[in-house]
Parts: C-alpha cells; sequence; structure tokens
C-alpha cells in the first residue's frame, strides 16, 4: 500500500554531511492530507534498529538525542518525499538507514517507538562514516 525506496547513502569522512532521501508511493486518495507518520531508522552490524527521527501527520519532528542538532528531518511540498540531512557525521552513525511509515499520526516520538509500530519499510541505504 505504500512503498518505500531510499537513495543518497555514500561514504563520508567525519564532520561531512549527507542528505538522504526516500521516496513514497502511494495513493492519496488512501491517505487523504497524506495522514501517514514517517520516520528514519538505522542499524548497525550486530546491533538492534534504532528510530533516529520522526515526521507526524501535523509537521511536529523528533529525535534520537545522539542526532539532535545535527540531522533535520524534512518532507517535500507533495508530501511524498522524505528527507534526512545529516551534519557533522561521525563514525558510530555508520548503520543502514532506512526510512519507515505508518498510517494516521505517530503514536509517539521516536523515543519511544519501536520498528513494530511501523507497518512499512524501504530496503535501507549504506552510509559509513571512517574511523
Amino acid at each position: 500500500q505504500i512503498e518505500l525506496v531510499e537513495s543518497g547513502g555514500a561514504s563520508v569522512q567525519p564532520g561531512g554531511s549527507l542528505t538522504l532521501s526516500c521516496a513514497a508511493s502511494y495513493s492519496i486518495r488512501n491517505y487523504p492530507g497524506h495522514r501517514i507518520c514517517l520516520a528514519w531508522f538505522r542499524q548497525a552490524p550486530g546491533k538492534e534498529r534504532e528510530g533516529v527521527a520522526e515526521y507526524d501527520v501535523d509537521g511536529t519532528t523528533t529525535y534520537v538525542d545522539s542526532v539532535k542538532g545535527r540531522f533535520i528531518i524534512s518532507k517535500d511540498t507533495a508530501g511524498h518525499t522524505l528527507y534526512l540531512l545529516m551534519n557533522d557525521l561521525r563514525p558510530e552513525g555508520s548503520a543502514v538507514y532506512y526510512c519507515a511509515a505508518d498510517p494516521g499520526s505517530c503514536v509517539d516520538g521516536i523515543q519511544d517507538v519501536s520498528v513494530t509500530d511501523f507497518g512499512y519499510w524501504g530496503p535501507g541505504t549504506q552510509v559509513t562514516v571512517p574511523q
């Protein structure tokens, strides 16, 4: 019902910046007013998938503490592309980044949600920040 495809992953030196994109395909008739909770998660090898940033239906955004002040989640005017601007990248930010979506408003801020709160996922895009 909602197809998500991430792009923009790359290898970036510490302190560098990178913008990830997530193209969302869905019928506006099924989601009037683009009422979809959107989020970015990331997962490093051997670690659990963690929420990074969330974009609620009313435009409210939340971030995990480790990226506050450095990352910005946004959406284009049409509402079909989600972005994650990552500034001052650090080695601990190396991971596969996933966009996720779930119909309706977000249940909680990103630090209070889990992967089970999102029914749709993209295949992920790799971000590498060398030591």
